[in-house]
């Protein structure tokens, strides 16, 4: 199907909104609101060089990072609370969109990377095509958090290079406490089986730099060290063992969970040692991994041997 055809069927959502689980299904098109607040339209609040995702998609020029607002996740602990629960930013047009995404690659980012696109899919990707007729080559990363519609993905087919999911939880009962997203296992691991036959399981490398296929994040929560193992088992039981995964230790307490009984605190290096040496036993080796210390609250990744 050609990319234009793709644009019409994800707008079209727009009128019965199904672009997340969520399935509100409302008519964004005609000013409706569901879980994310957000009306049919683009709304950004930055973009910049970002040199600190994991070293194939930074490589030294920095990723294309596009910052679009709100979320179709409700978490409690977001480490990114100041955008992802706001509706508020830059109202853009699929044009100005599209002019967006050739600055930062005229700026030598390495791709176009928009954070959470997936409530305001159907916009983005329109912008895409018309950047890509106006000249961007680099890679698109599709960088969103793991509760996506794997119908809605199937219609990304061919227009994106590189997958960034989350796959936040293994087990159902943390997802639903902690963000608020029932069934989320099931539709993160369906997407990610979905991206996985697009891009393949591996990630291609030129002189360091991703050009295409998939990392799959995930962070450690204080205290649910079993929820983080649930995730290894699924992804090697249903996808491969091959998949790309970034192990993350950088949470940290935002204030609406400073007196919660678990999230309150970091998690200690002995909890992100546990997950990485049970994912390695699982025979995980694609594995970007962070140093971690109880003092650092914003830890690195491991640039010596940050992917095997």
């Amino acid at each position: 199907m050609p990319a234009e055809e793709k644009i019409i069927k994800l707008k079209k959502i727009l009128d019965n909104c199904v672009l997340c689980p969520r399935a509100c299904r409302v008519n964004r098109a005609q000013g409706e609101l569901g879980f994310c607040k957000l009306p049919a339209k683009i709304i950004m609040d930055c973009a910049l060089a970002h040199h600190g995702e994991e070293p194939p998609l930074s490589g030294h020029r920095g990723a294309g990072t596009i910052f679009l607002v709100s979320c179709n996740l409700g978490c409690v602990y977001c480490q990114n609370y100041q955008i992802s629960q706001s509706t508020e930013g830059q109202k853009l047009t699929v044009e100005q969109m599209a002019e967006v995404m050739l600055d930062l690659q005229k700026r030598g980012c390495h791709n176009v990377e928009p954070v959470t696109p997936t409530p305001q899919t159907p916009l983005i990707m329109e912008a895409l095509v018309l950047a890509r007729a106006k000249g961007l080559e680099v890679p698109f990363v599709y960088n969103c958090g793991g509760y996506e519609n794997p119908e809605v993905i199937k219609l990304l087919d061919g227009m994106v290079e590189i997958y960034l999911p989350d796959f936040k939880y293994g087990q159902e009962d943390v997802a639903v406490e902690y963000s608020a997203a029932p069934g989320y296992p099931r539709f993160a691991l369906a997407s990610l089986k979905e991206m996985v036959r697009q891009v393949g399981d591996e990630l291609e490398l030129e002189n360091g730099v991703a050009k295409k296929g998939v990392i799959t994040r995930h962070l450690v929560l204080p205290g649910k060290i079993e929820n983080s193992k649930e995730v290894f088992r699924l992804i090697k039981k249903e996808i491969s063992l091959n998949v790309p995964i970034s192990l993350m230790s950088q949470y940290s307490p935002p204030p609406k969970v400073r007196r919660h009984p678990l999230l309150s605190r970091r998690i200690t290096p002995a909890e992100y040692r546990e997950v990485l040496d049970y994912a390695l036993k699982l025979g995980f080796r694609n594995l970007f991994i962070q140093e971690v210390n109880e003092y650092e609250l914003t830890p690195d990744f491991n640039r010596e041997n940050p992917f095997d």
